[in-house]
């Protein structure tokens, strides 16, 4: 048995791992799934959600148990994660990139965003008066994270959507080292349709760092809730990359 803690992304919860969790518990996993700072279940002051409290909320999360875990993360949690293997390499068994951003040291977010002439959602962003936190509008979210979302989910994921999300984790600096981060095992999944991080920057950023396994699927930003059982089985196949094939 393994202990997945699953870190959800930018605007979100962790509602949106509420469809993948099933497919990990049913073979007996454990699962922790964590509400990030500024979220609807863990709000916080727009100016306390930084990317150093994104880190500390996981790292307070994995230092309550006594083991080792599973640390998986979505889209922006990449940025998470890693920093948060960087901080306690020894409680991470493995880490998991959800169609995530697995950046360089000294590398952001929205750098990475920024230089990805395919993607499609930050144009898209509204922000506030003094930059501090950005939405997005309802058919932004259904044009092109919830593209391929079956319509009932998106009614259920579009109110929870619907805040605003501090802009200071997506410019805070990556700090990773080859010595902590670079010595966890890491797993890639793919998004062969993702128009948020496209596959031309998840093929970039698959370049940084030593990547054990990559698994890819037919699926737009959210395989967590489009393709939730296969991303489940993705999540726990061994595979290593020269065998990866879509699932």
């Amino acid at each position: 048995m393994k202990h997945y803690v699953l870190v959800h992304g930018a605007w979100e919860g962790s509602w949106s791992w509420d469809q993948t969790r099933p497919g990990l518990e049913k073979l007996g996993h454990r699962v922790t799934a964590v509400d990030l700072p500024g979220t609807r279940a863990n709000r916080q002051p727009l100016s306390q959600v930084t990317m150093e409290s994104y880190v500390q909320t996981v790292v307070d999360a994995i230092n309550l148990l006594d083991h080792k875990v599973i640390l998986a993360g979505h889209s922006m949690a990449g940025a998470i994660i890693s920093q948060v293997a960087e901080q306690v390499p020894e409680k991470i068994e493995k880490l998991i990139y959800v169609t995530a951003f697995l950046l360089e040291n000294g590398d952001s977010v929205l750098e990475a965003m920024q230089r990805d002439r395919d993607g499609e959602f930050l144009p898209k962003l509204n922000f506030s008066a003094d930059q501090g936190s950005a939405t997005a509008s309802p058919q932004t979210w259904r044009d092109i994270a919830f593209h391929d979302v079956d319509e009932r989910h998106v009614q259920t994921a579009l109110p929870l959507v619907d805040i605003a999300q501090s802009t200071e984790p997506f410019m805070a600096k990556v700090s990773v080292s080859a010595e902590n981060f670079g010595s966890v095992p890491k797993t890639y999944i793919r998004a062969a349709n993702d128009k948020m991080v496209s596959p031309r920057l998840q093929d970039e950023m698959l370049e940084n760092w030593n990547v054990d396994q990559v698994h890819v699927l037919n699926s737009g930003h959210f395989p967590t809730l489009s393709m939730p059982d296969e991303l489940a089985a993705a999540m726990i196949l061994d595979r290593p990359w020269g065998a990866s094939q879509a699932v």
